[in-house]
């Protein structure tokens, strides 16, 4: 940004933060002049929420599947005190502890939210992106409450993209509509064209442009990826942080690579399953019954690499250096699949059959792997095998690539346990560092583990708000009397969240990011073989030795 801009924007600035604390002529609630037009919010926990924004515009029914378009422009005060309605999702099992009880759901769902400190000047911005497979979730949802942040200074913005199969549906049809010859990534595009508005508008509410941190977990942070990839989103943000990402293989638009099929073929699959002769008739069908039925045919949500939004493989873009060069926070938990158990293979019927199919399967890694997931518990070692596959190779492998590329990388595992989610076997589960990073532990979801009002939680929780929110602001994670968290360049530290935070200086988990690099290698350069959770006793025969793998 130019001298002059700056001087522009900081003069609209102090005419917004006049506007704002004059009030509305009366009307009450909380006024900004944004360049979108002018928008009304509420104060509430000390300070000033805006709700349901809408930032652009999903084509929706027989305009499905596009990118996003320009939101329609509001006449008078858009009015920002309540939450918009999620993107489009079914809901499968509402006694899981993941379900959010959203009442609302919508094909026209581009909306985000901010929380900002009451007089908010340059303020350092953190943009969440919610989780949810890319096929539910929303900005909405208690728990991603972003008052605790706006308190200590930062502004938090939270998103809606697009999801399921009206979010990465990849067709041929539709790729012969597109000016660029692709399909698919429209969720990813929406995610892209939110950080363009908190470009144009942040200001306005008292936010830094230049100082953007873009945050998410599980496919929050897998969105985190592929924006750091993204040719299009270069330039829009300038941190990341990635809670419990993973790099898996991703599907090729015309080509079936590494295992997977061509994401057009995938497109026209379930097409043939829903019956429906072309995209026409696809766009026909009802949002919601397209969104359940979909499901039922096997379609997962990915996104897809297209040359253009997505230039090739995560791994490969990160391998020669062609990612975001940001400063980067991440980290797993130490019980990711405790909770996601439909991960896990069948478990062989004793120690030694578990031996034997590791010894079939990984050849001459097979030592290493009995090393790292030994026979004599099979449980545990089956949770961590496809914990450490998915989730703690690729925290580490983000950080040690920022590293390479001369961005500062700060890792952690999540070891922090309560007593209603230990007595659940959830110990550290999936998703349970959120509220505590976000400074959320009273407002969990409604089927969530219930954590304790005490002393203990509440530390654990302000240390960690205190870390992510100045990690925002510079760039550096730290928090008032708690240990320092040296970066992974310095002897491969790490933080450790148990008990309370611990700051370490040894290898995390020696051996394990080695091991899953070398299988990853190996299956890339085979060329016909995902990675994913197939390992373990679900792996198929390990490849040879490849040249560029160790």
């Amino acid at each position: 940004m130019s001298f002059f801009s700056r001087l522009a924007a900081a003069a609209l600035l102090a005419a917004n933060i006049a506007c704002a604390h004059a009030g509305d002529g009366g009307q009450g609630g909380v006024l900004v002049k944004a360049p979108a037009g002018k928008v009304r919010g509420v104060a509430e926990e000390g300070v000033q929420a805006f709700k349901g924004i809408p930032y652009a515009a999903a084509p929706v029914g027989n305009r499905r599947w596009k990118p996003p378009a320009p939101a329609e422009q509001w006449e008078g005060a858009f009015d920002a005190g309540a939450f918009g309605p999620a993107c489009m999702q079914y809901r499968a099992n509402k006694d899981s502890i993941y379900d959010e009880n959203v009442s609302a759901y919508s094909e026209d769902c581009l909306s985000l939210n901010i929380w900002k400190p009451k007089d908010a000047q340059n303020a350092p911005v953190f943009v969440w992106i919610h989780g949810g497979a890319l096929r539910s979730g929303a900005s909405g949802v208690s728990m991603y409450d972003g008052a605790a942040f706006a308190k200590r200074g930062v502004i938090f913005v939270s998103i809606n993209y697009r999801l399921g199969i009206l979010g990465y549906l990849a067709h041929p049809e539709l790729s012969a509509e597109s000016p660029d010859g692709v399909s698919g990534n429209y969720g990813l595009l929406d995610q892209i064209a939110a950080l363009e508005w908190v470009q144009r508008n942040i200001g306005a509410f008292g936010g830094d442009p230049d100082n953007v941190t873009i945050a998410g977990e599980s496919a929050g942070a897998l969105s985190v990826m592929y924006l750091m990839a993204s040719p299009p989103a270069r330039g829009l943000f300038d941190k990341a942080v990635a809670q419990s990402a993973y790099m898996i293989s991703t599907p090729s638009l015309k080509e079936q690579r590494y295992g997977m099929p061509a994401a057009e073929a995938v497109g026209l699959y379930v097409a043939d399953k829903l019956e429906a002769e072309d995209i026409a008739a696809l766009r026909e069908m009802d949002a919601f019954s397209l969104t359940k039925k979909s499901l039922k045919t096997g379609y997962a949500a990915w996104g897809t690499v297209d040359g253009v939004v997505l230039s090739d493989e995560l791994v490969n873009m990160f391998d020669r250096g062609e990612q975001a060069p940001v400063p980067i926070l991440a980290g797993f938990n130490s019980g990711e699949i405790r909770s996601l158990r439909a991960l896990l293979p069948k478990p062989p019927k004793n120690a030694d059959a578990y031996e034997a199919e590791i010894r079939a399967r990984y050849g001459e890694l097979a030592e290493a792997f009995l090393k790292q997931y030994p026979p004599k518990n099979i449980e545990e070692s089956m949770l961590a095998t496809t914990r450490d596959a998915m989730y703690g190779w690729t925290a580490e492998r983000l950080v040690r690539k920022q590293t390479e590329i001369g961005a500062e990388g700060y890792l952690y595992i999540f070891d922090h346990g309560y007593p209603a989610a230990n007595e659940m076997g959830l110990h550290a589960f999936h998703a349970s560092e959120i509220p505590y990073a976000l400074g959320t532990i009273d407002k969990a979801t409604p089927n969530w583990p219930d954590i304790p009002d005490t002393d203990r939680e509440q530390e654990m929780s302000d240390a960690m708000v205190g870390y992510w929110t100045s990690f925002a602001r510079d760039g550096e994670p730290s928090a008032q009397g708690y240990p320092s968290w040296r970066p992974y360049s310095s002897d491969e530290a790490y933080m450790y969240f148990a008990d309370a935070p611990e700051g370490r200086a040894t290898h995390l988990l020696p051996g394990m990011f080695e091991l899953h690099e070398e299988v990853m290698c190996r299956r890339r350069a085979a060329g016909d073989i995902p990675w994913t959770w197939n390992v373990g006793v679900a792996s198929p025969p390990l490849p040879p030795q490849a040249p560029g793998c160790r």
